[in-house]
C-alpha cells in the first residue's frame, strides 16, 4: 500500500528504515521531524551543524544515496529506505579518509564549523568526477560557506585528495 503525503503528515508517528553510516536501522519518527534534529539529537551524530536553516550555508550537509542534502530542510521521512553518510561515517575507524587528511594537511579548516559539510560535498564530487578541475571544485562547493579559511586551502585540499584517491585506485587495480 502506498502512503500518500497527506497521510504521512496527519499520522502521529511513522516507522522508517534507513542505513546510517553503513548501519541498518529502524526508527519511529514524527512526520515533520527534520533530518538534522534526528541525526544530532537522537543519534548523537553532531558533525552536521545548524546555521542558516534555509539551505544556504552548507553546514548541515550530509550525503543521501551519495548526494549532498541540507539536513536542516530535509524531513527524516525522506530518508526512508535510503543510505545516509555523515562526517562520522567517512573515516575508517581511526584512519581518516583521504579528504579529511588532506583538509588537515592543507590547513583547510580553522573553526571547523563548516568543515564536515565541505568534506562530504567534496566526497560526492570526487565520486562523480574523480579528477575535477579547480573550476568544477569551486562550482560544486558553491553552496558551502566558510568565514575562516579563504577557500584557497579548501580547493588545494580537494585537489590533493583527488590525486591520492586516484593513486589508491590505481594501486588497487594493479594488485
Amino acid at each position: 500500500m502506498r502512503v500518500e503525503s497527506a497521510d504521512v503528515y496527519n499520522s502521529a508517528q511513522i516507522q522508517i528504515r534507513m542505513i546510517v553510516n553503513g548501519q541498518s536501522m529502524e526508527a519511529t519518527i514524527e512526520p515533520r521531524e527534520l533530518l538534522l534534529d534526528f541525526l544530532r539529537d537522537r543519534l548523537g551524530l553532531t558533525g552536521a551543524k545548524r546555521s542558516c536553516d534555509v539551505q544556504v550555508c552548507g553546514t548541515c550537509t550530509v550525503l543521501m544515496d551519495g548526494r549532498p542534502v541540507s539536513a536542516c530542510c530535509t524531513l527524516v521521512y525522506e530518508a526512508q529506505n535510503r543510505e545516509l553518510l555523515t562526517i562520522e561515517g567517512l573515516a575508517d575507524g581511526d584512519e581518516l579518509h583521504p579528504l579529511q587528511q588532506s583538509f588537515v594537511e592543507q590547513s583547510a579548516l580553522q573553526c571547523g564549523f563548516c568543515t564536515p559539510g565541505m568534506i562530504l560535498t567534496a566526497n560526492s564530487l570526487l565520486e562523480e568526477i574523480p579528477n575535477p578541475t579547480r573550476q568544477q571544485i569551486q562550482h560544486y562547493l558553491k553552496g558551502n560557506l566558510c568565514r575562516c579559511t579563504g577557500y584557497w586551502s579548501v580547493l588545494e585540499a580537494v585537489e590533493l585528495a583527488a590525486r591520492r584517491l586516484q593513486a589508491e585506485g590505481q594501486s588497487e587495480g594493479s594488485a
